[in-house]
């Protein structure tokens, strides 16, 4: 179990209801941690959709994840 510190945005934090929360998870990678949170809020994106950052750095979803790590997940956002 890892405990982890995510923080949402834009229609992820109107999904979860959170703009952060920290987790106790058995993911071990930012794409299963997706999945994790996907099944538990009901999110309607896919990983290929998301923009995931690890401690503050753009990482790919298959990155490791390890105790403390900050997650970050930013969905597509539309600007004008």
């Amino acid at each position: 179990m890892t405990i982890l510190h995510i923080t949402y945005f834009a229609a992820l934090r109107d999904a979860t209801g959170y703009s952060e929360e920290t987790l106790t998870t058995e993911a071990v990678t930012a794409k299963t941690l997706f999945y994790e949170l996907t099944e538990k809020y009901h999110w309607r994106f896919t990983e290929t959709d998301i923009r995931i950052a690890i401690n503050d750095r753009y990482r790919p979803p298959d990155t490791p994840l390890k105790e403390g790590d900050r997650v970050v997940f930013i969905p597509p956002v539309a600007g004008g």
